[in-house]
């Protein structure tokens, strides 16, 4: 078995354990998150190849995160992840990327994202649950956040906060690539 094949398992088992955790059925779950029957079904079966923005509303209606959707069994004390070992959630035309490294454990997890961003691409979000905030903090180059249409220049050195329950959109800026960690801070789960 591949590494796909492992992840897109661990994906429909986890997917299908968070909807009947929720008691949604599958069509409540595809009204709600705004995903086709088709795409879930097949998701649910490990079947297809699901886009970053299905991934990120099935997680926000399900209450999870996305890395939760996304991991096999935990593995022990300390979990070091390399970029190679996880594939990117996103890729733009221009060669940017998203990959999602890791997410913390307890009750209000931490989602730790590894970002290249081309110059003029960019990455348009749709808001995320309440309580949803993220920070990102450029380690080379630059970039622009644009919060709820407004644009905030963020360059090497910088760290940014912000609610995500508002749209919002990373740009990449300048002359070269961008490279940032971003960190999605998810309001606690139920106790």
């Amino acid at each position: 078995m591949t590494e796909t094949d492992a992840a897109l398992r661990a994906l429909a088992h986890n997917v299908r354990a968070a909807r009947t955790r929720a008691g949604l059925s599958l069509d409540e779950l595809c009204r709600r998150a705004k995903v086709s029957k088709g795409a879930l079904a097949g998701l649910e079966k490990a079947q297809g190849n699901p886009n970053f923005a299905t991934l990120v509303r099935l997680a926000d209606t399900l209450g999870v995160s996305v890395s939760a959707l996304m991991e096999g069994p935990a593995e022990g004390r300390v979990r070091v992840v390399t970029a190679g070992a996880v594939m990117p959630l996103w890729k733009g035309e221009r060669g940017s990327e998203a990959r999602l490294m890791l997410t913390t454990s307890g009750s209000a997890p931490v989602e730790v994202w590894r970002w290249t961003l081309e110059p003029g691409e960019e990455y348009p979000s749709h808001p995320h649950q309440a309580g949803v905030v993220e920070t990102v903090s450029v380690t080379a180059g630059q970039m622009v956040l644009v919060v709820d249409g407004a644009e905030h220049p963020v360059e090497a050195g910088q760290t940014a906060a912000f609610d995500g329950d508002t749209a919002h959109t990373y740009r990449g800026a300048g002359t070269g690539r961008c490279h940032l960690i971003m960190t999605v801070h998810l309001p606690p789960g139920p106790a």
